[in-house]
C-alpha cells in the first residue's frame, strides 16, 4: 500500500480540513499525519487511527527555528519514505515542499487554502510572495482552493506550473447530515424586524469586525429589535480597536459567545450570517450556515463569491464598507419574501456543490491520477 503523508502547521488545521478524511484515505493509502505537537495531534490519532508524527513548526517567521523544522522533516521523509507529501499550510507547504524535494519524494503536493501577500505591503507582500514561489517551485502538484485563488496565483505570476481547482473548489467539504436544519427559521412571527444576525470566526480586523459593528449600530437606531450573535474569539496578535471593544460589550443587542464546539445550535437560531470579512481562502462558516438554511451578507472576496450566488442564497458586497453592509442588513429586514427564498435556495446549492462526499471523491480521483 503506498504511504501518504499530511501536513499542516499547527494540528488544528489538520483536524479542521482532515475530519474524516484520513481515515477514509485509509482505505486507500498508507496514511501519517505530521504536524506540530499538540492536543489536536492527539485527537487526530484517535479519531482517524492514523499514525501521527509531531514536528514543531512556527507559524510566523522564525529563521533558526525553521532551519531545526526543516532539518527534521528532512529526516522524516527519508526514514518513512513516503509515496507523497501533501501540504496544506502556508509555513508547512515552505517547509514540507523543500523537506520533500531535497528527500527526493516523487509525488509533492502542495494545496493553497488562501494567499495572504495579495493583502499585504511593503516587505511583508514581497517576502510572503517569494515563499508562495519557491513552495510552488519544490511542489510536483499545486492545488488552489477555488478559482479565485488560482487567479491570484496565475496573475500574480507565483508559477507557471498548472494550478488544479477539485470540484468546486472546497477542500474540506460540508457534511450535510451534520449541518442540517431542524427547526424553522428562527424570526418571532409576531415581530417581523427583529431579524436575528449571527456572524462566527476570529474577532479580528481583517474579518471586518469593525464594519459589521458600525452598520449594526446604525441598523439599530431604526431597527431596535434587531440582534446581533458573535460566536468565536479575540487574539491578542490582532486586537480590535477599543472603540469596537466597548459597543460589543455595552450594546445589549449584542451577544458574544466564546469559542464553541458546536456551533449548530448559533446558526439555528438566526436569520441571517453576516461574513463582511477581508480575504479568506474558502470560508466554511459560509458553507455552514447555508447548509443550516441560512442566507449570506458576504464580501467581495474569493471563496464567498464562490459559494453566494447575489441575490439567490445571499448577499454580495464591497469589502471595506459599512455603509453599504448597512445596505444589505436593512434589504435582509424590508425584505421577508426576498429573504425567505434565499433562504430556501441556501441549502441546497451547498449540498449540489459542496457535499462532503463528492468533495472527497474529487480528491481520491485526483490521487489516483497522480500517484
Amino acid at each position: 500500500m503506498k504511504k501518504l503523508i499530511y501536513c499542516s502547521t499547527i494540528p488544528m488545521s489538520l483536524n479542521i480540513f482532515c475530519r474524516g478524511l484520513l481515515r477514509e484515505m485509509t482505505t486507500h493509502y498508507e496514511v501519517v499525519a505530521v504536524s506540530s505537537p499538540g492536543q489536536d495531534m492527539d485527537e487526530i490519532a484517535e479519531r482517524e487511527q492514523v499514525r501521527c508524527i509531531p514536528v514543531q513548526m512556527q507559524r510566523e517567521i522564525a529563521p533558526v527555528a525553521d532551519l531545526r523544522s526543516l532539518f527534521s522533516l528532512i529526516r522524516l521523509f527519508r526514514r518513512e519514505r513516503p509515496d507523497a507529501v501533501h501540504s496544506f499550510t502556508p509555513k508547512a507547504g515552505l517547509l514540507c515542499m523543500l523537506a520533500a524535494w531535497i528527500a527526493r519524494v516523487p509525488v509533492r503536493i502542495h494545496t493553497f487554502t488562501g494567499l495572504v501577500w495579495p493583502t499585504s505591503t511593503g516587505i511583508k507582500r514581497l517576502i510572503i510572495r517569494t515563499t508562495d514561489r519557491l513552495t510552488c517551485a519544490c511542489a510536483t502538484h499545486i492545488i488552489a482552493e477555488g478559482q479565485g485563488v488560482r487567479s491570484d496565483i496565475i496573475s500574480g505570476r507565483i508559477t507557471r506550473k498548472p494550478v488544479q481547482v477539485l470540484g468546486y473548489g472546497n477542500v474540506r467539504g460540508i457534511d450535510a447530515n451534520y449541518w442540517e436544519p431542524t427547526l424553522p427559521s428562527a424570526t418571532d412571527e409576531e415581530s417581523p424586524d427583529a431579524l436575528r444576525f449571527v456572524f462566527v470566526g476570529r474577532l479580528v480586523p481583517d474579518k471586518g469586525i469593525n464594519e459589521l459593528i458600525q452598520a449594526f449600530l446604525q441598523l439599530l437606531t431604526r431597527y431596535p429589535s434587531c440582534t446581533l450573535t458573535l460566536v468565536g474569539w479575540f487574539e491578542q496578535e490582532t486586537p480590535l480597536p477599543e472603540q469596537t471593544l466597548q459597543a460589543i460589550k455595552n450594546t445589549p443587542s449584542i451577544h458574544f459567545i466564546d469559542r464553541q464546539d458546536d456551533v449548530r445550535p448559533f446558526y439555528q437560531q438566526a436569520d441571517c450570517l453576516v461574513f463582511p470579512s477581508y480575504r479568506e481562502g474558502f470560508p466554511n462558516v459560509v458553507l455552514e450556515a447555508g447548509a443550516m438554511g441560512l442566507p449570506s451578507i458576504v464580501t467581495d472576496i474569493n471563496g464567498s463569491r464562490e459559494i453566494i450566488l447575489n441575490g439567490q442564497n445571499g448577499l454580495i458586497i464591497p469589502p471595506h464598507d459599512a455603509q453599504l453592509l448597512l445596505q444589505a442588513m436593512r434589504y435582509m429586514v424590508e425584505h421577508p419574501n426576498e429573504r425567505k427564498q434565499m433562504m430556501e435556495a441556501a441549502r441546497r446549492l451547498i449540498v449540489n456543490r459542496f457535499e462532503q462526499k463528492y468533495v472527497r471523491k474529487c480528491q481520491i480521483d485526483y490521487y489516483k491520477r497522480i500517484f
